[in-house]
């Protein structure tokens, strides 16, 4: 079933937009949630929460790009979990998010807060990696979006894993000064 199709038993309030919402995207949250949690059953739970999530939210919402809502919520989600397990946990045995090598990038707590400052964020990172060479673009995309280890984006790209470091730690210091350049965070 197409997207407009799924999209439309949300919309008419069917039981058969879970099913085809699992049986078309459902590998596609779980990669997502296994990245950013690291654990099975936590992957799981969280993608059945992205559908309970869908089928709460859709209507009012009537997504056109149904793998980019789905995405981003599932994404959301898993983050939000981490978040919690590893206040919980002290952080035990966990390694640290992606999101931990872009510290200081990024504007202090308060200033994330602020919706004028998330677009403004988002249409500089949009214009950042639109002017990236793909290869760096895409592998930066794995790592800071869908969470993969170095280890699979290297295997993925034929690269070594030490060149995905590498562009990462470069594309990472060109994003600083290109958002100090922005006006924006840091």
């Amino acid at each position: 079933m197409d997207d407009s199709g799924i999209v439309k038993l949300y919309l008419d309030r069917s039981d058969d937009a879970i099913s085809e919402t699992n049986e078309k995207y459902g590998k596609y949250c779980h990669y997502i949630a296994y990245n950013v949690l690291r654990d099975e059953e936590s992957a799981r739970e969280c993608v059945n929460d992205v559908y309970l999530c869908a089928w709460e939210s859709i209507p009012p919402a009537k997504p056109e790009n149904l793998r980019t809502y789905l995405g981003r919520i599932t994404r959301n989600l898993a983050l939000n979990r981490l978040e919690k397990e590893s206040a919980v946990k002290r952080g035990e045995g966990r390694p640290p998010a992606p999101y931990d090598e872009l510290d200081g990038l990024l504007a202090d707590e308060s200033a994330r807060d602020d919706p004028a400052g998330d677009v403004a964020l988002k249409d500089a990172l949009d214009r950042f990696l639109s002017a990236l060479p793909e290869l760096t673009r895409r592998v930066f995309v794995r790592r800071y979006w869908y969470f993969c280890p170095i280890k699979e984006i290297a295997e993925e790209f034929g690269i070594s894993q030490s060149k995905a470091a590498v562009t990462l730690f470069r594309t990472r210091e060109k994003l600083k000064k290109y958002l100090q350049k922005e006006g924006i965070g840091i």
